[in-house]
């Protein structure tokens, strides 16, 4: 069996394309009106035809359920949170690094789904480098083993 992607129901898919494609940069593999497919395995589907899929009634949708969220990395985490700020949303959590050294914020898109946006991981363990520490230090930093941390230095994504 292979895992092919992750659905999320929306109430406005023309309105929740704004966000997805224009911040968050996700690109259109498939369009069919009511459905989006992007290349990175994300999809959004429009809540009345969800609704027929799975036969239930529409107060049986729950939004913003605080139960998972959809992860992004970004190379110029600042600028990201400087463009986040147009967009009409709900932030969680202003950009704060987190106790491994990687920069996030955390925001509700406009159906109540979390999305986090981190620093890229490589870019963490290349600033710590900057700073002076070892390869073992900034894998002990980061909670990585240093094979990892290779892993990261070497994604250029």
């Amino acid at each position: 069996m292979k895992f092919s992607g992750t659905l999320l129901v929306v109430k406005d898919i023309n309105r929740a394309r704004k966000l997805y494609e224009g911040l968050l940069g996700c690109e259109v593999a498939m369009d069919q009106g009511v459905y989006l497919a992007y290349t990175n395995g994300v999809a959004l589907q429009e809540e009345k035809t969800w609704l027929s899929f799975i036969d239930r009634d529409e107060d049986e949708i729950v939004y913003g359920a605080n139960n998972m969220e959809l992860y992004f990395e970004e190379h110029e985490i600042e600028s990201f949170y400087i463009r986040l700020q147009v967009f009409d949303i709900e932030l969680i959590h202003d950009l704060h690094e987190h106790s491994w050294g990687q920069r996030a914020v955390r925001f509700y898109d406009l159906d109540g789904h979390v999305i986090e946006v981190g620093e890229h991981m490589g870019d963490v363990a290349r600033r710590f480098l900057h700073e002076g520490m070892t390869h073992e230090e900034a894998a002990k930093r980061m909670q990585v083993p240093p094979e990892l941390l290779e892993s990261f230095l070497n994604d250029k994504e």
